[in-house]
C-alpha cells in the first residue's frame, strides 16, 4: 500500500508531539505531586518534633498546652494523637482508649526510634491523608510518640485541576502543532512537486525549466542544484545539436568534395585503361589524378590529426627553432599558390629570434593559417612577422583579404566551420578543419592564438608561444 509523503510527514510530526507532551505532562504531574506531599510530610515532622520538645520541657499544665496546640493545628487542618509505648492513645481523651492504627512494619520502625511518614494514605482514617509518626525515646526504649494527620483532599483536588489544565494545554498545543505542521508540510510537498514536475519535463525532452530557489533549507539548495543541472543538460543538449548539425553538414560537404576528385580519378583511369585518351594527354591526366588523390589524402590526414589531438595521442618534440628560417620555409612552400591568386607573401623577422616548439607541428600551424589567408585574399599581401618579448615569442600573420564578420570570429575555430561556403571548391582549406587543428596544436604548446578582423580590410592572426 502506498502512503503519500504528506501523510507520512504529518503522522511522524503528530506522533512525536503526542509522545513529547505525554512524557512532559506525566513528569510534571508526578513532580508536582511529590513536591506537595514532601512539603506536607516535612511540615508534619516539624510540628511533631516541636510538640515533643515542648512536652519534655514542661513539667505541668500539659493539658492546657496540648489544647492550645490543637487549636493552632486545627487552623492548618492538622490533627495529632499522643500515644504511649504500648500504642494506646493518651491524647485526646476518648471514651475508650484504642490503639493507634499503625502497621506492624511501621510500629517496628518507631520502636527503633525512626520516624514513619506516609505521603498518601486512603485506607485507615476514612479519608485521604498524609501522616507522620514521631517516636519519643527514653534511652533505648520507646516511651511513646505523636501521630500527626493532615487531610489531602484539597491537595488531590488541586492536582486533579492541574492535570485537567495540562490536558487542555496538550489538546490546544497539539491542535496548533497539527495546524502548523499541515501548513509547513503542504509547502514542502508543493516544492517537491515543482522539482518532480521539472524532472518530468526534462525526461520528456524540455530542458528549458526552472524551479524557484531559496537558501533557507536543503530543499532550496536542492532546487538550486537542480537548476544548475538543468542548465548544464540544456547546454549539453544544445552542443550536441550543434555538433550533430555540423556533422551532417560535414558529411554533405565531404561527400560533395570527394565526389568530384573520385569522379575525375575514375574517369581518367577508365579512359587510360580503355585507350580513350590520346597519348599526348595521358601525362596531363596522370598529373590530374595525382593532384586529386593528394586532395583526398589531405582530407583524411586532417581528420586523423584532429582525432589524435582530441584523444591526447599526439606527442610533441619541442626544440628551440630559428623563427626566421621557419617563416621562410612556409613562404617557399606556399609562394606558388599565392602567385596563382596574385598575392605576395612578405616575411619580417630578425635573424636571432627563436621559438620553442615541435618543428613539424609549427610548420603545420603556419601553413594552415597562411593557406586560409591566401584563400580569402585576392591580389593582396600576406605578411608573416616574428617578434620577441620577454616571456613570449609572437608570430603575426596578417592579410589584406575580405575579412571576417565580428559575429563569426569565435566560430572559425569550430570543427567543420567554413566562413564562406561559396569557396568550398578551393584547392586548400576547403573542409573547415584546418583552423580547428591550429588552435588545438597551439594549446598543446601551452600557447594561445588570437584573431582580429575587419570586414573588407583583412584579418590578423596572432600566436603566442611561451619561452619557458
Amino acid at each position: 500500500m502506498r502512503i503519500r509523503f504528506f501523510y507520512q510527514l504529518l503522522i511522524s510530526h503528530i506522533s512525536i508531539l503526542i509522545l513529547a507532551f505525554l512524557i512532559l505532562s506525566l513528569s510534571f504531574s508526578q513532580f508536582v505531586e511529590r513536591y506537595i506531599f514532601q512539603n506536607k510530610v516535612e511540615e508534619l515532622e516539624a510540628y511533631g518534633d516541636q510538640i515533643l520538645t515542648d512536652l519534655t520541657l514542661r513539667l505541668e499544665g500539659n493539658e492546657q498546652f496540648l489544647a492550645e496546640y490543637s487549636q493552632l493545628l486545627n487552623t492548618r487542618h492538622i490533627k495529632y494523637i499522643l500515644f504511649n509505648y504500648e500504642g494506646k492513645v493518651i491524647y485526646p481523651k476518648l471514651q475508650s482508649t484504642p490503639l493507634i492504627q499503625l502497621t506492624e512494619k511501621e510500629w517496628t520502625e518507631i520502636s527503633k526510634g525512626n520516624k514513619v511518614s506516609v505521603k498518601h494514605d486512603i485506607k485507615r482514617f476514612g479519608q485521604e491523608v498524609s501522616l507522620v509518626a514521631v517516636p519519643f525515646m527514653q534511652g533505648d526504649r520507646l516511651g511513646g510518640g505523636i501521630l500527626l494527620l493532615s487531610p489531602i483532599t484539597g491537595t488531590m483536588n488541586m492536582i486533579a485541576q492541574l492535570n485537567k489544565f495540562l490536558l487542555y494545554t496538550i489538546v490546544i498545543s497539539l491542535s496548533a502543532s497539527i495546524l502548523i505542521s499541515l501548513v509547513f508540510s503542504k509547502s514542502l510537498i508543493r516544492r517537491i512537486k515543482e522539482i518532480r514536475n521539472a524532472t518530468s519535463m526534462i525526461s520528456a525532452g524540455n530542458y528549458d525549466v526552472h524551479v524557484p530557489e531559496s537558501s533557507i533549507d536543503e530543499i532550496g539548495q536542492l532546487a538550486r542544484d537542480f537548476n544548475e543541472m538543468a542548465g548544464k543538460i540544456k547546454e549539453s543538449h544544445e552542443e550536441i545539436e550543434r555538433l550533430e548539425n555540423r556533422r551532417r553538414k560535414f558529411i554533405a560537404d565531404v561527400s560533395h568534395e570527394m565526389r568530384t576528385p573520385l569522379t575525375t580519378i575514375s574517369g581518367l583511369a577508365e579512359g587510360i585503361k580503355n585507350q580513350l585518351i590520346p597519348e599526348d594527354d595521358i601525362e596531363r591526366g596522370m598529373v590530374l589524378i595525382d593532384r586529386e588523390a593528394k586532395r583526398l589524402i589531405r582530407l583524411v590526414n586532417e581528420n586523423l590529426d584532429y582525432e589524435k589531438i582530441r584523444s591526447n595521442q599526439l606527442k610533441l618534440d619541442s626544440v628551440e627553432i630559428n623563427l626566421s628560417e621557419v617563416l621562410e620555409v612556409v613562404k617557399e612552400q606556399l609562394q606558388m599558390q599565392a602567385l596563382e591568386k596574385n598575392n605576395h607573401i612578405l616575411v619580417i623577422c630578425e635573424a636571432g629570434i627563436t621559438v620553442i616548439a615541435d618543428y613539424d607541428r609549427l610548420i603545420q600551424i603556419l601553413i594552415n593559417i597562411v593557406k586560409n589567408s591566401n584563400q580569402f585574399t585576392e591580389s593582396g599581401q600576406i605578411i608573416l612577422k616574428g617578434l620577441a618579448e620577454k616571456k613570449e615569442t609572437i608570430i603575426e600573420i596578417e592579410d589584406t583579404g575580405i575579412g571576417i564578420d565580428p559575429e563569426e570570429i569565435e566560430s572559425i575555430w569550430h570543427r567543420f566551420y567554413k566562413a564562406d561556403v561559396s569557396r568550398t571548391g578551393e584547392s586548400f582549406g576547403e573542409f573547415g578543419i584546418g583552423l580547428s587543428i591550429v588552435k588545438q596544436l597551439v594549446q598543446l604548446h601551452h600557447g594561445r592564438i588570437e584573431v582580429s578582423s575587419e570586414k573588407g580590410k583583412g584579418t590578423k592572426f596572432t600566436i603566442y608561444f611561451p619561452k619557458g
